[in-house]
């Protein structure tokens, strides 16, 4: 068998190397949500992820709704995989309605808890077919008259594809970012999106969630955050962080 070939790593990975791992030590950022510092953070984003748009594959608001209701506890990736056999064959809210449980059941079985959006997807699409004609309504209030819809849905939809900025998108990347940044020290997601609504600007709302879950998955992970490559890392003062510069 060939031998295996192992990357030769870059002169920046070699230098972090040499250095020492940062201190797990937390060190508190002076004033870390004044106008400066938030503003410097929203610039980074927007320079490293421009044009950022939704990562649910969708063709209309309905197909959004219900890819964001199966997007709980799954990833995205997986609805994206999901999503195409269930539109075909229930192709609008009506077709969707009418259709039976197990049916339902088994087109979204991968995507967990499929019994509970099983339920949740086809109660949606009632209210939408008897109360709205068929149209994912356009407010917060209305759209969160849909079964399995929460704040999180309703700023997914309102804001990828009607524009509305209602509120910050808080899934489980923006939720550990925001507290790694500390933007927040909040661990509901209803009291996080609040933080955020008083220090980011109403215009920047809907990219901000975009770009922090985009950052989320290829750089700031769970486990490990890939911090020398992070546009962040200077304006971070995190204690999980993996790598310093300062």
């Amino acid at each position: 068998m060939p031998k295996s070939v192992k990357p030769v790593p870059s002169k920046k990975s070699r230098s972090v190397a040499s250095q020492p791992a940062p201190s797990k030590k937390k060190r508190e950022t002076k004033n870390p949500t004044s106008p400066e510092r938030v503003a410097a953070i929203l610039e980074e984003l927007r320079k490293a992820y421009p044009d950022v748009v939704c990562a649910l594959n969708h063709k209309n608001a309905w197909e959004l709704t219900v890819a964001t209701i199966l997007s709980a506890q799954c990833t995205d990736v997986r609805v994206n995989l999901v999503t195409p056999k269930l539109f075909k064959a229930f192709p609008t809210p009506k077709a969707m309605a009418a259709a039976s449980l197990p049916e339902l059941e088994e087109l979204i079985r991968t995507t967990g808890f499929f019994r509970n959006k099983a339920k949740s997807i086809q109660g949606a699409a009632m209210v939408v077919t008897e109360k709205f004609g068929g149209k994912v309504p356009q407010t917060m209030q209305e759209i969160l008259t849909l079964p399995g819809v929460a704040r999180k849905t309703g700023n997914v939809v309102l804001g990828s594809w009607y524009g509305i900025a209602e509120g910050v998108v808080v899934d489980t990347h923006v939720m550990r970012l925001s507290r790694r940044l500390e933007l927040t020290r909040e661990t509901a997601p209803e009291k996080v999106e609040q933080d955020l609504m008083k220090i980011i600007p109403p215009d920047r709302w809907i990219a901000f969630s975009h770009e922090l879950i985009h950052h989320g998955r290829q750089i700031c992970v769970a486990r490990k955050p890939r911090c020398v490559d992070c546009t962040l890392e200077k304006l971070c003062n995190s204690a999980d962080k993996t790598w310093t510069s300062h």
